[in-house]
Parts: structure tokens; C-alpha cells; sequence
């Protein structure tokens, strides 16, 4: 399996590595450790490049598997033992950890307004849009809901980042803030990201250390996706 440094440090830019597999025909590497986010959980993988020597490589998808972290490559691949150094394209990683952090913190004043789970989302740097089960929404929440999450935000709350053995995950369903639990069946540890006193869930990508990083953020829409069920969008500030 490959070292996930992204997993354990969100603010590492670059790493060195050694190309354990590569698959030739996919034009894709496993390498052994990697601060390459492979996307899940609405958030999109990292970008960036690998060098091997003075040769760039773009990394232009990432993507993981038990086997580990795959890097998909633009150029020739280097072969299995191969030793790379990598950076990831850091204005696109930081900007996705300060959108991912704001929508927990979206999804923690909701919690508290409504008890209301979340039914989908989505990200691209700046911008995010969560889908919660809403019945009792009116449209005079939205103002109100924003001035609590840029309250909150800017606190300058914690942002801490567990893990938590399976078993004990499982034990404590206000974990999970989706209507169906997303976690695989066969993950053993679980990743915990706490906004501490504002929003606590398992997660496994990236944030910020302090949630006054993320800035103002604004609720651009809230769209209704059926009966009960609403679309809510935000946008960071800057």
C-alpha cells in the first residue's frame, strides 16, 4: 500500500518517491508514498507533476485502489524502482481544502438547525453544493444560515484530524452525516475530521487547520431538487 501523506498532513506540497508498478497500457504508476489526493467524497483529485532527474511528468489523474495511489502520466513512465520526486499543483489543493472545510461547516449548522442528512455534493475549487434532505426549509432561512456559517468560520475553529478503529466508528452513527453510510465494508480505520464544536464526521480529504483560513463564504442558491429535498451552493469570498 502506498504512504498517504495527504491523509495525515493536507499542507504537504511535494514528496519523494519510488515507483513500485506501472502500468503501461493505462500509462499510469503506484508509487510507494504520495501527497497526491486520488479524489472521493466530492472532492477531485490533486494535480501537479512528478520529475524523474530533470524530466517532468504531468500528473493529470489520480486514483486509488487497494493495490494503493495510481498517478496517471503525461510522457514516457518510468519503470518500477524508479525513484520520482512530486508537487502538487498547490493554488488548486488549497483552494479545494478551504471549499471541503467551509461545506463541513455548512453541513454543521445545518445539523443543528434541521437534524437534516446529506444526500449528495460536490466541489471544484471555490465553489461546492451539498444536497440535504430538507422538508421544513423556507426560503427566509437562506441570510440567516449564511451569517451563522461565516460566524462560525470565523471563530477560527480547530480542525482536527482521528483515526478510530472500525468497530468504535460504527458505535457512533453521529459520524455519519450522509442518509446512507458511504464507508466500504471492508475499511478497518476510519477517518475522523472534527470542526471542533461545529462539525464532526468522517471524511477522507483535505482541509484547513483553522476554519478562519476558508474566508467569507456566501450561499449563492439554494435550489429545490424535489419534494423535501434541497440544493444549497456556496461560494468562497475570495
Amino acid at each position: 500500500m502506498s504512504e498517504k501523506i495527504y491523509s495525515t498532513d493536507s499542507y504537504a506540497r511535494s514528496m519523494s518517491a519510488s515507483v513500485m508498478d506501472t502500468d503501461r497500457e493505462d500509462r499510469r504508476v503506484l508509487l510507494d508514498r504520495t501527497v497526491f489526493y486520488p479524489g472521493g467524497g466530492g472532492q477531485p483529485h490533486d494535480v501537479g507533476a512528478l520529475w524523474v532527474g530533470d524530466d517532468e511528468l504531468e500528473v493529470v489523474r489520480v486514483t486509488a485502489d487497494k493495490q494503493g495511489v495510481w498517478h496517471w502520466l503525461e510522457g514516457d513512465l518510468p519503470p518500477a524502482g524508479t525513484e520520482v520526486r512530486g508537487e502538487i499543483d498547490w493554488d488548486n489543493r488549497y483552494s479545494l481544502m478551504r471549499t471541503h472545510t467551509a461545506m463541513h461547516a455548512l453541513c454543521g449548522v445545518v445539523w443543528d438547525r434541521f437534524q437534516s442528512p446529506v444526500t449528495g455534493g460536490n466541489m471544484t475549487p471555490g465553489e461546492g453544493r451539498l444536497d440535504f434532505d430538507l422538508p421544513d426549509w423556507d426560503a427566509s432561512h437562506k441570510f440567516p444560515m449564511e451569517e451563522e456559517l461565516n460566524a462560525h468560520l470565523n471563530k477560527a475553529l480547530e480542525v482536527q484530524v482521528a483515526f478510530l478503529p472500525r468497530e468504535e466508528a460504527d458505535a457512533d452513527p453521529s459520524l455519519i452525516r450522509t442518509k446512507v453510510s458511504l464507508l466500504p465494508p471492508d475499511l478497518r480505520e476510519v477517518r475522523v475530521i472534527d470542526i471542533v464544536g461545529l462539525d464532526r464526521q468522517a471524511d477522507g480529504g483535505t482541509h484547513v487547520h483553522r476554519t478562519d483560513e476558508v474566508g467569507a463564504v456566501q450561499i449563492v442558491k439554494v435550489e429545490s431538487k424535489g419534494k423535501g429535498f434541497r440544493r444549497i451552493r456556496l461560494a468562497l469570498a475570495d
